[in-house]
């Protein structure tokens, strides 16, 4: 007698290698009146192909107010559950469903709840890096781009719970001035960055300029000539008179910048890890092969229970809010 397997994998669906992949995903694009959004960390022919690259916060915004049916999510999961909490009536697909967050990942739901209830009375202040049940339990939403100025807009009399990132949270803390209570969460790709190995960096490279992303440990941000969000990272390049940076943060937003500054030398800093590129394991398994299925065949969508959906809307709706 046979005996099945008892976790017997789905067949994995094949692409015909003859295909002009760039071709039949503006074509499905035009036939599912779709749009692409991609994050700065995925590969560089998915940025180059997408409607809009952003960050977190650019993202939510382009979801919030995006005509199309059908939203191509090009990031992680939790952007993904973004995208289908403020457009519930569209497709929401990602073309990987394993495409989670270590940060997300480390602030379940079930135990977030429970940590909460040591703290009546605070407002919960959550990074947009989380779970649609993780939203659904916080007060308002922030981004990289903007959690300072979320949790200035809270009376300062009003205790905060920030979640998930402790180092985000730090640094939100040293910005405003005001003592916080700290998720311990963080993310692998941001927390492997050492001082150690960027100021050996920038010995080889005197002249550039260090930028961190404030998820990095605040050892890393103590050096760093310059600190924002991933898009705050971009837009400095863009502007800076200097021709060198070190770039601490996910090495996909050096496509992004390489074009923006070709005069420009754009050296990521190593993690330390053994590996020279910093790059995030979850975002890099959207290819383009997994778009075209994703846009062909509608799947992977992304459903986000409707009491879930509504709870977590109000905080997002209430960081969109302040612009």
């Amino acid at each position: 007698m046979t005996v099945p397997a008892p976790f017997a994998a789905p067949a994995r669906k094949t692409v015909d290698p003859r295909l002009d992949l760039e071709a039949e995903i503006a074509r499905l694009r035009r036939e599912r009146n779709a749009v692409v959004l991609a994050h700065y960390y995925q590969d560089s022919e998915i940025q180059d192909l997408a409607d809009f690259v952003g960050d977190s916060l650019g993202l939510s915004q382009q979801a919030a107010k995006t005509k199309a049916d059908v939203i191509a999510f090009c990031g992680v999961h939790f952007m993904a559950e973004t995208a289908k909490i403020l457009n519930p009536r569209k497709t929401v697909v990602l073309p990987d469903l394993d495409a989670g967050c270590s940060l997300a990942d480390r602030c379940p739901p079930d135990a977030f709840e429970a940590w909460l209830a040591q703290y009546p009375g605070h407002e919960v202040v959550s990074y947009i890096n989380c779970s649609a049940a993780v939203k659904a339990l916080s007060t308002i939403i922030c981004t990289s781009s903007n959690a300072v100025r979320v949790v200035s807009s809270i009376p300062k009399h009003v205790p905060v719970v920030f979640a998930p990132d402790r180092h985000l949270g730090r640094w939100v803390e040293k910005q405003t001035g005001r003592k916080m209570v700290l998720w311990p969460g963080f993310c692998v790709v941001h927390e492997q960055f050492t001082a150690r190995r960027i100021l050996a960096l920038r010995a080889k490279h005197p002249q550039a300029e260090v930028i961190a992303h404030p998820e990095c440990e605040e050892a890393v941000l103590s050096i760093a000539d310059f600190i924002g969000s991933t898009t705050a990272l971009l837009e400095h390049v863009k502007k800076s008179p200097k021709k060198s940076f070190l770039v601490a943060t996910e090495m996909g937003i050096l496509h992004a910048m390489r074009k923006a500054r070709p005069d420009a030398e754009i050296v990521g800093a190593p993690p330390d890890s053994g590996c020279e590129c910093a790059t995030c394991p979850y975002m890099r398994l959207n290819t383009m092969e997994k778009l075209y299925l994703a846009l062909r065949d509608l799947e992977p969508q992304i459903d986000v229970p409707e009491p879930i959906r509504l709870r977590a809307l109000k905080p997002l709706e209430r960081m969109l809010a302040l612009g």
